[in-house]
């Protein structure tokens, strides 16, 4: 195996930008600099870089009512100016309170439809104010809202509910920032994951083996981060170290490897436990989800797995109890009542309200499918599979 395929991908090279207002957009201008600049020294360096983002603060949480279509007219000339650079951009939270309005849903949705690469999220759980009942309606609502749109039927792709996710992750769309403007990255190292697995004698050695293989090269992206925060003068945050897939660099692969069964089956969770143990012990500051992503649509094995019926929504998130970022990139019935997504959503609220970690919940209803009819939607990341039962 050559050298280049031991090597990390960088699949979200994301800037936090300190932006106060949407009356100057100076900071998001300077955050675009940085990102290209950071990007061309990263693929010097011999690592490939999928996409630059932004990330702000949850300022649109706090607009008023009245103000929300001037604000919305700001967050497109943003939307512009980051798609014209490449760039995908989060603003955060909408919704960070646990507080219902019959509106929010509405404008999230509004959101969506008027911009081309902007991200958003509802927060539905926090450490403060524990599980957000009334903002999982809001979030609910806000998928419904969304998939209604038949002009966008992957518009929920760039919307999750999330639930205890801190300022400074990197993955979007749950990523939003605080404090002095940053620089963090999440990897696609997957591919990473699956050598280790194979190269190892026996299970027990799989976690040794895997700080063994993916310590090294993530050092090497941390080394290169950190001296580009130390030359740009912004903090740097640290990597997400969860092994992102894609398509055929698949998680779900090295699972069945260290299994020895089909993802879904017997032995998956126990699979699951032992690569997120040895993910954590990675010798490199840490931010984010730090765990395994198991992006259903994302992942050729777990978009095969799915569509064979060998795993639904509930072993998903029993999977998430040990390992990763909770139900992302979901295929669900395009008539899924906006009261069993709200309870969908608590039930993922409550999962890391009771262990402490950051989850989420990005989920795609798929207009006039049923649970196992299989989807159509148009993308190049994304393996179309069988919609899974809410």
């Amino acid at each position: 195996m050559s050298a280049g395929t031991r090597l990390p991908k960088v699949r979200a090279l994301t800037a936090g930008v300190d932006l106060e207002s949407f009356d100057d957009l100076q900071p998001a201008a300077r955050a675009i600099d940085l990102v290209a600049r950071a990007r061309a020294r990263l693929e010097r360096e011999g690592f490939e870089v999928q996409l630059g983002r932004l990330a702000l603060p949850p300022l649109l949480a706090r607009v008023a009512p009245s103000a929300r279509p001037a604000s919305l007219a700001r967050v497109r000339e943003l939307d512009a100016l980051v798609g014209a650079a490449g760039m995908v951009l989060s603003v955060g939270p909408l919704v960070v309170d646990d507080a219902y309005d019959p509106a929010l849903a509405g404008w999230i949705a509004e959101l969506i439809a008027a911009t081309q690469h902007t991200f958003t999220s509802v927060a539905i759980a926090s450490p403060d104010g524990g599980v957000h009942r009334q903002a999982a309606r809001v979030a609910a609502e806000a998928i419904d809202e969304i998939a209604a749109n038949r002009a966008d039927p992957l518009g929920n792709f760039r919307f999750a509910a999330a639930a205890q996710v801190p300022a400074g992750t990197p993955f979007f769309p749950v990523a939003y920032h605080h404090g002095a403007p940053s620089i963090a990255a999440g990897l696609e190292s997957a591919h990473l994951v699956h050598d280790a697995v194979l190269d190892a004698a026996q299970p027990r050695d799989v976690g040794r083996r895997l700080i063994e293989v993916l310590g090294p090269a993530l050092m090497g992206v941390e080394r290169v981060l950190d001296g580009i925060a130390h030359d740009e003068r912004v903090q740097y945050l640290g990597l997400d170290t969860s092994p992102a897939p894609l398509g055929a660099a698949s998680i779900a692969a090295a699972i069945e490897a260290l299994a020895n069964a089909p993802f879904g089956h017997a032995g998956t969770l126990d699979a699951c436990a032992m690569l997120t143990g040895a993910i954590k012990a990675l010798p490199v500051r840490s931010c984010g989800y730090c765990g395994l992503m198991l992006p259903v649509l994302e992942d050729d094995v777990l978009a095969a797995r799915a569509s064979e019926g060998r795993y639904g929504i509930r072993e998903l998130l029993l999977y998430s109890s040990v390992c990763g970022t909770g139900l992302d990139v979901v295929p669900i019935p395009g008539h899924t009542p906006t009261a069993a997504l709200e309870r969908l959503l608590l039930d993922v609220a409550a999962l890391a309200t009771r262990l402490d970690k950051p989850l989420s919940a990005r989920l795609l209803p798929a207009r006039g499918l049923k649970p196992g009819d299989m989807t159509t939607f148009e993308n190049q990341y994304l393996t179309n599979a069988r919609v899974l039962a809410v």
